[in-house]
């Protein structure tokens, strides 16, 4: 006997696609020999390094910082280079800047908050230092053109390909903007402003293998792409500033009053917070070394995209001990003012930084740094290599969560160097999927927030009139930003890892991605490559609909029909896919007794139907059908998730036997 089932559903009206959901024309390039078709850096994969030399000065009355750079700039591509791109950030901030030219008139995060001063780079000299190896004998000034944010740079002669260098320096200086689009400026505090400096000395553009040199403007929404090499700064303040920066303090012996000292040393063995500038001594003369007017603070960072640094006479200092996997040690260190003080603020950020620290160096991937410094500021949060600055203000779960965020950048994008100026979800959506982790895992869940029902949030996370997630943030709504930049990607690939991949497969191939990608610049399809061949697992249906798309999804249960209409004999239970995204199926099945029977259904169900439908083997009447019970998946339209026995039987399909 032959039963056949002319599926009356196909006809139903939906959005559903399934040659676009499943089309086999994902990749639109096949792996090379330096980007490989397992999502591996190829054989001959290269890209270029970038050391930097910095001394600078603060002028606390002007808010000028003033000094030189000296950049030693390795070409390891194929190619030889006549010129170079460097990168001016501050200039973002000049009245007649693009990004400011853009600024909305309803305000933004971004841009300097209406201030206007004398912004942006003074750029004194350019000078040759040396070319491929070859020392000049006297300063050659060097040409160059200021295109907004960019500065091109001409060369006497082509940094040679595979190896060549180039050594230049470059004297400047800026006045640091009051609010500096939410990633730097200075805090007016009771006891001396804060400066937290970022963007501070100019900056090597990346050339890669991708698009060559990357000149995207700066224009505040869309944040970094950086070149990795060591970075070697000498900040000069006032001497009753405190200093924090990126990397190792190497002369604390120098800044540092003899107590202080010791307490650091101290800080460096211990498991709790030590102070080695207390609130009680801050209006101290003793807290400071005595004698000079001016201090230099040195600080060495290696295999770094980027450094930052914060001061201030206001500033609390305290510290702890990281420990890290390897056996290895680093330090978590804490500097605000007394206005932050406080157990329920920012007297407990060490013990966070600590905690975030230790738990992501254990799921994930070491901690690379000598130090992991926590500044209270203007600036709400941002992130930087082995540095952090965070509203001065947070407290409690607040201030744990934006110190875990900015210290999950650590690893998105400080180890796992993607270009974040297309590519924002690559870095602040996967640092927002592992703090979804992290914050279950502290302190026994002090902070755990409660389950996600995606149902709820699934009609504005999906919402028709948002862009793709793919967008960069400089081609989306501000508005949009927290949802496509951070918390879609991040919950996609919650949804990935508990829904699609399972726990065990996912983190064996996010854990493979970060290890091939660690100090390197992986691309989207480097990511994707990576998670399909580690796990075993085409996923094309999932980036195109949650990444590349905006698609929404809406699964229906459409019918239930008993065999000969004799529930014993089973029942024919039919689900139909009403918009264009794709994704596996769970249904609770209750019988008239009161079983309740859970039955998943594979995403490939999609591959090839609108409407699926599928003998459940019933002994006894069905009392109701529910898609999707626990609302795990992002379904939009809850109306048509149910079916239930007192609403009837839906119009019947035809049921031919032979």
């Amino acid at each position: 006997m032959l039963t056949k089932y002319i599926d009356a559903h196909e006809n139903i009206a939906s959005n559903y696609n399934y040659n676009a959901a499943f089309n086999p024309l994902f990749y639109n390039k096949n792996g090379n020999e330096y980007r490989s078709a397992s999502g591996n850096p190829g054989p001959k994969y290269w890209q270029n390094k970038a050391d930097y030399e910095i001394a600078v000065k603060l002028d606390e009355a002007k808010n000028e910082i003033a000094g030189s750079v000296v950049l030693t700039y390795t070409n390891n591509s194929p190619e030889e280079l006549p010129f170079i791109w460097l990168q001016l950030e501050q200039n973002s901030f000049k009245q007649d800047a693009r990004a400011t030219a853009i600024l909305p008139l309803t305000g933004s995060r971004y841009g300097s908050h209406g201030q206007v001063f004398d912004a942006g780079y003074k750029i004194k000299a350019v000078s040759l230092v040396s070319l491929n190896n070859k020392k000049e004998k006297s300063v050659t000034s060097l040409t160059y053109t200021t295109q907004d944010t960019r500065m091109q740079v001409f060369l006497p002669a082509a940094v040679k390909p595979q190896g060549g260098q180039l050594k230049l320096q470059i004297d400047y200086s800026f006045i640091a903007p009051s609010y500096g689009s939410d990633r730097l400026g200075v805090l007016e505090t009771k006891n001396g402003k804060i400066f937290t400096m970022a963007q501070w000395y100019p900056r090597v553009a990346v050339f890669d293998d991708i698009s060559g040199w990357n000149v995207n403007p700066y224009l505040g929404p869309s944040e970094f792409y950086l070149e990795y090499g060591d970075v070697d700064m000498k900040i000069t303040v006032p001497a009753n500033h405190l200093v924090v920066g990126s990397g190792e303090l190497i002369n604390p012996q120098q800044v540092y009053t003899a107590d202080q000292q010791k307490r650091w040393t101290n800080a460096a063995q211990s498991e709790q917070t030590i102070a080695i500038r207390s609130a009680a001594e801050l209006k101290s003369a003793a807290s400071r070394p005595t004698g000079k007017s001016e201090l230099t603070w040195h600080f060495k960072i290696t295999n770094t995209r980027d450094a930052a640094w914060a001061s201030s006479a206001a500033f609390i200092v305290d510290a702890a001990r990281i420990n890290l996997p390897s056996g290895k040690k680093s330090l978590a260190v804490s500097a605000y003012p007394e206005e932050s003080a406080g157990n329920d603020k920012w007297g407990r950020s060490t013990e966070y930084t600590k905690a975030s620290i230790e738990n992501y160096s254990k799921q994930w991937y070491e901690y690379p740094y000598p130090a992991a410094t926590n500044v209270a500021s203007i600036v709400s949060g941002m992130e930087y290599p082995g540095i952090v600055f965070c509203g001065w203000q947070e407290q409690k779960g607040s201030l744990f969560g934006v110190t875990d965020h900015e210290f999950g950048h650590t690893w998105f994008p400080m180890i796992v160097g993607s270009n974040e100026r297309l590519y924002a979800w690559m870095d602040e959506g996967f640092n927002t999927f592992i703090n979804f982790l992290a914050t279950e895992n502290f302190n026994q869940g002090e902070y755990k927030q409660p389950k996600l029902d995606l149902h709820k949030i699934a009609p504005n996370l999906t919402a028709p009139n948002l862009e793709p997630v793919f967008s960069s943030p400089d081609n989306m709504k501000e508005a949009s930003i927290g949802n496509l930049a951070y918390y879609k990607p991040g919950l996609g690939l919650s949804i990935l890892r508990n829904q699609i991949l399972g726990v065990e497969r996912f983190d064996r191939a996010f854990r493979t991605y970060i290890n091939r990608w660690a100090f390197k610049h992986p691309t989207p399809d480097d990511f994707f490559r990576t998670m399909e061949n580690v796990a075993g697992e085409n996923l094309n249906w999932f980036w195109r609909s949650w990444f590349l798309n905006n698609w929404r999804l809406d699964v229906a249960v459409t019918e239930v029909v008993y065999v000969n209409s004799q529930p014993e004999k089973g029942a024919y239970i039919t689900i139909t896919n009403l918009e264009k995204m794709p994704m596996p199926v769970i249904l609770e099945i209750k019988t008239a007794s009161g079983k309740t029977d859970r039955l998943p259904l594979p995403v490939e169900i999609w591959e090839r139907n609108v409407s699926w439908t599928f003998r459940y083997p019933s002994t006894e009447k069905i009392e109701s059908v529910t898609y999707d019970p626990d609302h795990v998946f992002p379904d939009h339209n809850e109306s048509n998730n149910v079916w239930e026995s007192s609403n009837g039987v839906l119009p019947k399909m035809s049921l031919n036997q032979k």
